[in-house]
């Protein structure tokens, strides 16, 4: 999430807070405290802004124990948990990938709403079984009932909330595919999306009511990141099997290292015209690094003939290389990861394949979609 505040770490999982969350907390202090003053009327202006302030974060803090419920299963399933981010909807886990299997992606999804029941549980019972009176037992059931809501409203069986992560967990298992669960639940999630939309819009329209406004927002929450899951969904079923190899750029710019750089010049660059950058590589085939056009310049011309392209090669680092059987999904986050245009594709054997880059990918994409559209 673009914008984000970083503000430490919560059991080495870096935790950010995006600048919607200040508005909320604002509103919610505010809010809570005026409640506060017209219960309990002997409390201050200042003490109520304070147990205001409390609740806020109390609450807040409920949606962090939520997102850590699911980062804890992630963490034992092997999945590396990038961030959690609190916003203006709550909160977000950002896991590295996928569960392999649809019980370990259900176990991931229902870990948060389970953490919200029992902490419900557990404030209920504390509300009930001890002395706690007067504003502090009103706190008390609020954050309980916040945190019963908090699991119900994700369990609803849309994505992008954890209930649409349960359903497609289901309907994965039952189809043996995890992208017809992600588009299925997507859809899902846009039905609810545009019921939350519905239900915001009429009672602005007849009665002129901003109450539902919220409903409102999660509505357009609730479509737009279902929309986006269903069509990353199907872009991942389009790549699915497909490897490094099969992205590889026809006629890669590939030279061989023992050529002289007035042949390199002749021949290469005429053949290659578009490019800048070219792989090098020795008799067996195997990648040795790279050269630059620019690189050329710091050789004077009557040289040329005289003076080989390994005498002015590059070496090339490991991460922009890659294995010809990598799966193509992985090579994406490997660009992304390290933002890169392009890599080198290469063999076990370490023979180099050919170029690899993200225009590539982008037509062999279209390519595909076009011919087996969804």
């Amino acid at each position: 999430m673009n914008n984000t505040i970083r503000v430490g770490n919560l059991f080495g999982i870096p935790f950010y807070i995006h600048p919607s969350w200040f508005l909320v907390l604002g509103l919610v202090t505010w809010s809570y405290s005026g409640g506060l003053v017209a219960q309990f009327p002997q409390l201050g202006a200042g003490l109520a802004l304070l147990l205001g302030l409390m609740t806020a974060l109390l609450l807040f803090s409920s949606v962090v124990a939520h997102e850590l419920g699911h980062s804890f299963v992630a963490i034992r399933q092997g999945i590396d948990v990038k961030s959690i981010t609190l916003f203006i909807f709550g909160g977000l886990a950002s896991l590295e990938k996928e569960s392999k299997t649809p019980a370990e992606a259900f176990w991931v999804a229902i870990a948060g709403p389970l953490v919200s029941l029992i902490l419900f549980g557990i404030f209920t019972a504390i509300g009930f079984w001890t002395a706690v009176s007067g504003p502090l037992a009103a706190i008390l059931a609020v954050v309980a009932t916040v945190n019963l809501a908090l699991a119900l409203f994700n369990l609803i069986p849309g994505l992008p909330l954890d209930g649409g992560n349960i359903l497609k967990a289901i309907v994965w298992k039952i189809t043996g595919n995890p992208y017809k669960g992600v588009v299925f639940a997507s859809r899902v999630g846009q039905i609810f999306g545009w019921i939350a939309i519905a239900s915001g819009l009429l009672p602005l329209i007849l009665f002129g009511s901003f109450a539902s406004f919220w409903n409102l927002l999660i509505g357009f929450f609730l479509l737009q990141n279902a929309g986006n899951a269903a069509q990353f969904a199907r872009v991942q079923e389009q790549l699915t099997g497909l490897t490094a190899a099969d992205a590889v750029t026809l006629d890669s710019p590939i030279v061989s290292a023992h050529l002289t750089l007035r042949e390199f010049a002749d021949e290469g660059l005429f053949k290659w015209q578009n490019w800048r950058r070219f792989l090098v590589t020795d008799n067996n085939g195997q990648l040795l690094g790279t050269i630059n056009i620019d690189d050329l310049r710091s050789i004077p011309v009557g040289q040329w003939t005289a003076t080989q392209i390994k005498e002015i090669i590059r070496p090339i680092e490991a991460s922009s290389t890659v294995k010809s059987d990598q799966p193509l999904l992985e090579v994406i986050q490997r660009l992304e990861q390290h933002r890169l245009s392009s890599l080198a594709v290469i063999r076990d054997n370490g023979v180099l394949v050919g170029i690899l880059e993200k225009a590539a990918i982008i037509n062999l994409l279209q390519n595909r979609m076009q011919t087996n559209p969804a």
